[in-house]
């Protein structure tokens, strides 16, 4: 439904807005230039123009011919010169795709955008399948020999990544399918992510006379007023129920484009695929979905009955979740001071961290403002090793908003820090991906806990940061669920939008627990996940680095000596080791089922600590 309000609070919510406005600063905006002056640049068009040539030479000189170089006396350096003029491609093409995707995510209702965006993609497309051949080849080359030849100069320097193509080779189809499979993925996959994106981006929420974006709607279930609050949640449900033939339909369609992608590719697993890219063993996952699953009522149940009790109830409207706590007082926070707040405490743990995160504001690699159009949420674009990384934000004050800035800045460090490994071996594989965000946000949080003497701010800081941790690793594992169940019944047919809504109340009950009152309206709120859309199962990857980096503080609260030392190894490593070899340093590993639990019991104990505060 949406709900009405008179003149008088049409104009209260204006005059909020603009103090807000004011209270924030000025917001900065990224300069895509440092990768290209702008979408009509000669530079950009001659970029295009040499990647197309670039990989239909490559593709000239070496198609069908990598079997019979492997066997030459001098195998280890023309292949080497082989996967080099790869890699250097690689990095063309991913400059101008990040570029391209970063000017979309910039206002993705704006149509010059979306038809730059498209015709780029096409154009990279065209390229790419130029290149398939290569990987595939190389996974041809007997296994002894190639083996023998990685350990070979100047070879040896890609090994990381020829390990990694040999976990690939059993899912990988004759080059012909391939190139159909990534040709067709631009009217298939992409284009029904980029239906998602666009929907998303339109969307209007009515609120107090005024049309919000999603971003600033879902801010309001934030808000210190109830009532707002409640308007909020029921502009959300309203709009979301009107489009929920357009998200079922966009569901459905994505996850049978992955059952026939698994089908061929002989994935036995819905998550198999997910699983294969992180380059982690399903028994892990498993061990960390149990694990987390088992301690939903020690964790989530008994915070929200706890914050229930804080609001004087038995139970809390869906809508209250993430509510500030009562007689709390908030505050809008100003951009320098986030800004200074992560920047100190990156400094407190290292210096050098601080320095490449100070990068990011000195040099207009952070985008801001909650622009209309603007696309939803955070991220860390990594873009490739010759440039360096974008953040987007959607800032607008609130505690959470400089924990996410925290977030996105550990991925931007990571990313700078992985990139000397080049285009093939900088990419982290998600498991890992959300250490150094997760890490970020620790110390952000551990800086001003311990600066703050006042109890009833620190009940409030405690408080946030139990619920981003259950956000983190409840909330995600529950998305795993829903996913997992949304996959599965996806094989036996077509699924109505009733039935998706049924889906996503029972893992939403089950996780959250009988505190959290789950009333009318809430069954459409999956619709406006991302992560669904563009990356199936990518959600257990929060849980993975949240229990992660409560493990790894852990070890830095107990040994802080050499301990800066090893976590920048860690993350300087990219995607070039396994997680069990870059945790061993650290003495922990993941297969440990036991691992996971000291990461629960860090999240406990902060909920035992505020029940200590009653």
């Amino acid at each position: 439904m949406t709900i009405a309000f008179d003149g008088a609070m049409r104009a209260s919510a204006a005059e909020t807005a603009a103090s807000t406005a004011k209270a924030l600063g000025k917001l900065p905006e990224w300069d895509l230039s440092h990768l290209y002056p702008a979408m009509d640049s000669p530079v950009l068009k001659a970029d295009l123009d040499r990647a197309m040539s670039e990989s239909q030479s490559f593709a000239s000189l070496y198609r069908g011919k990598l079997l019979a170089l492997a066997e030459r006396e001098d195998a280890s350096t023309v292949l080497a010169e082989a996967v080099a003029a790869f890699e250097r491609l690689s990095d063309l093409l991913g400059r101008i795709g990040a570029y391209a995707g970063l000017v979309y995510a910039g206002d993705t209702t704006d149509p010059q955008r979306a038809k730059f965006y498209g015709d780029t993609q096409d154009k990279l497309n065209a390229a790419v399948t130029e290149l398939l051949f290569f990987e595939l080849e190389f996974n041809r080359i007997e296994p002894a020999l190639r083996a023998r030849l990685s350990e070979q100069a100047p070879l040896s320097h890609w090994k990381p990544w020829l390990d990694d193509l040999v976990k690939d080779k059993p899912h990988q189809l004759e080059d012909r399918v391939e190139a159909l499979f990534h040709e067709k993925s631009m009217t298939g996959q992409a284009a029904w992510n980029r239906l998602f994106d666009e929907t998303i981006a339109s969307l209007r929420f009515k609120m107090g006379g005024e049309e919000l974006t999603l971003e600033l709607t879902l801010n309001k279930l934030q808000d210190a007023d109830g009532a707002v609050r409640k308007a909020a949640a029921e502009a959300l449900s309203a709009v979301f129920r009107a489009h929920l033939r357009t998200f079922a339909l966009i569901t459905n369609t994505l996850a049978k484009d992955k059952e026939i992608s698994d089908r061929w590719r002989h994935f036995e697993d819905v998550a198999d695929s997910r699983h294969l890219a992180n380059r982690v063993e399903r028994e892990v996952v498993d061990a960390l979905v149990s694990a987390v699953r088992a301690a939903y009522p020690r964790l989530s149940h008994r915070y929200y009955k706890l914050k229930a009790k804080w609001f004087g109830r038995e139970e809390l409207d869906f809508w209250d979740r993430n509510a500030p706590l009562p007689q709390v007082e908030e505050r809008t926070i100003p951009w320098t001071e986030a800004r200074d707040t992560v920047l100190d405490a990156y400094g407190a743990f290292s210096p050098a961290m601080a320095g490449i995160a100070r990068r990011f504001f000195d040099e207009n690699w952070i985008d801001a403002p909650a622009r209309p159009g603007k696309a939803p949420g955070a991220f860390a674009h990594p873009t490739v090793p010759s440039a360096h990384p974008y953040v987007l934000v959607n800032y607008q004050g609130k505690p959470r908003d400089v924990m996410t800035l925290a977030h996105e800045l550990g991925h931007g460090v990571h990313q700078v820090l992985a990139a000397p490994n080049g285009a093939l071996m900088a990419p982290t594989p998600l498991t890992l991906a959300e250490t150094a965000s997760v890490f970020g946000e620790m110390l952000t949080f551990r800086r001003l806990l311990d600066g703050t003497t006042d109890r009833k701010q620190r009940k409030a800081m405690l408080a946030a940061k139990v619920e981003d941790m259950i956000n983190t690793v409840v909330r995600q594992i529950a998305f795993y669920s829903f996913e997992r169940k949304v996959h599965e019944a996806r094989k036996s047919g077509e699924l109505t939008a009733e039935t998706v809504c049924e889906l996503w109340m029972s893992v939403q009950a089950e996780s959250l627990g009988p505190a959290i009152r789950l009333g009318p309206g809430y069954e459409p709120f999956w619709c406006y996940i991302p992560h669904f859309i563009h990356s199936p199962f990518y959600v257990y990857a929060y849980a993975f680095g949240d229990c992660l980096v409560n493990s790894l503080y852990g070890v830095y609260q107990n040994a802080s000596e050499g301990f800066q030392e090893r976590y920048f190894a860690l993350l300087s490593a990219g995607g070039t080791k396994h997680h069990a070899e870059l945790l061993a340093p650290f003495g922990l590993d993941a297969r440990d089922p036991a691992f996971w639990q000291i990461g629960l019991t860090m999240i406990e104990g902060m909920i035992i600590e505020l029940e200590g505060m009653e």
